[in-house]
């Protein structure tokens, strides 16, 4: 199990280095979360690697773990722990691209469109199981809600981000488009990575 771990590791630090890569090209947002998206499938090829304190659920709501936070904060990857029933508000990412790799279990997304009054239509609605990547870009929309798939099971996604998404400032949504700012921060458990070697 540790060498496991050791080898998947190795996998992510593989793919914050291509994040890396990805955040110096300048990229428009829907180029650079495609092309993350393409670094990420081979993270979720195995769904053992990740340690036990980042894949840890809370009762109370979901987690979102920080594995890696790029120093300059041009990006972030993050593990997201969904209990059985939890769900996130309607809300946006503050403006940046976004990929969402399911590592186990199922979740469903549920994406909203403005309407010229400014209310939110519901549009459409995805499962994602293991191994299926979701991207999210500004440009063309990513006002979604997301929640576990599975009702008595734990689900776990791997998120990575064109910023910091644990510190930006961001926005929530009431289904007739009234916004509320926040900050969705990180758990108190510190990262996995502390530097890319």
């Amino acid at each position: 199990m540790i060498l496991l771990e050791i080898v998947q590791l190795g996998e992510l630090q593989n793919f914050c280095r291509a994040l890396d890569r990805i955040a110096g090209a300048g990229l428009p947002t829907g180029e650079a979360a495609a092309q993350a998206a393409e670094a990420m499938a081979p993270l979720l090829q195995v769904d053992a690697w990740l340690p036990e304190p980042w894949a840890a659920s809370s009762p109370e709501r979901y987690q979102q773990h920080l594995l890696y936070c790029d120093p300059q904060g041009r990006f972030s990857v993050v593990s997201f722990v969904w209990g059985p029933g939890q769900r996130t508000p309607i809300h946006d990412h503050g403006g940046l691209w976004g990929v969402v790799g399911v590592l186990r279990g199922a979740e469903t997304s549920t994406r909203y469109a403005r309407e010229a009054d400014g209310s939110l239509a519901t549009g459409e609605c995805t499962t994602l199981v293991a191994g299926m990547i979701d991207i999210l870009d500004p440009a063309s929309g990513d006002i979604h809600a997301v929640d576990n798939a599975l009702p008595d099971a734990v689900s776990v996604s791997i998120h990575a981000y064109g910023g910091d998404i644990g510190t930006i400032e961001r926005s929530s949504f009431d289904p007739d488009g009234t916004a509320h700012r926040f900050v969705s921060r990180y758990s108190a458990q510190g990262p996995l990575l502390e530097a890319l070697h």
